[in-house]
């Protein structure tokens, strides 16, 4: 447990616990469970900026592919609109989860930390489904690469570079998370070993260490 900056008046004095103005604060917006929805605000930005990109991308490609498919004939009519009918159901996945987490971040039911660091915009569900989506970019892009036909080379080729993006660019981010995960640990421990005394007036004793304080002060 992370104890309180202490202020000794002098060494014969009464003593007098000053509680530290930051700490109230930080436990005071730790509280409010309305403020779980916003933390890390540049994250979840960046994850809503990219499922509008990909709803506005996923939804552009699965019209285009089964506009395509009345014009075919045989297997690869059907392929294309396997395709497409896919394309269309990975955008409307991923707008329902934005809705999903906007209705109940508005209806705060919730009240559990963990589950809405689930739901939140950049939160560990986001991660799960955009890598989900380029797995399922990669797969409809080979699918259309194998019908060995001109007019959906070009498609093909587009969503399987997209979905590989995607897929990478979800690793890498998941990297980055973990290692500042990581660092944010220690960061922590060392904090709760850290003792922080202020002491004012008559100095004649200095003090050894912070274990040594404590139980003098007590």
């Amino acid at each position: 447990m992370e104890l309180l900056p202490l202020s000794v008046l002098s060494p014969g004095a009464s003593l007098h616990l000053q509680v530290d103005p930051l700490w109230l604060q930080r436990q005071a917006v730790e509280e409010q469970v309305e403020l779980w929805w916003f933390s890390e605000p540049h994250v979840s930005i960046l994850c809503y900026c990219f499922s509008v990109a990909m709803v506005l991308g996923l939804g552009s490609a699965g019209v285009g592919v089964l506009s395509t498919a009345s014009s075919a004939v045989g297997p690869s009519a059907l392929w294309r609109l396997g395709v497409g009918s896919m394309l269309c159901l990975l955008a409307l996945v991923v707008l329902l989860k934005q809705l999903l987490g906007s209705a109940v971040q508005d209806m705060g039911c919730i009240r559990s930390r963990r589950r809405i660091e689930q739901l939140r915009t950049g939160g560990t569900a986001d991660p799960l489904l955009f890598l989900f989506a380029g797995f399922a970019l990669v797969i409809c892009g080979t699918t259309l690469l194998s019908l060995n036909q001109s007019d959906m080379f070009l498609s093909g080729v587009a969503l399987f570079a997209s979905g590989g993006t995607v897929v990478v660019g979800v690793m890498v981010y998941g990297v980055v998370v973990y290692e500042q995960g990581r660092r944010n640990t220690r960061r922590q421990r060392r904090r709760r070993r850290v003792r922080v005394y202020t002491v004012t007036g008559s100095r004649n004793r200095p003090w050894r260490d912070s274990a040594s304080s404590q139980s003098n002060l007590l």
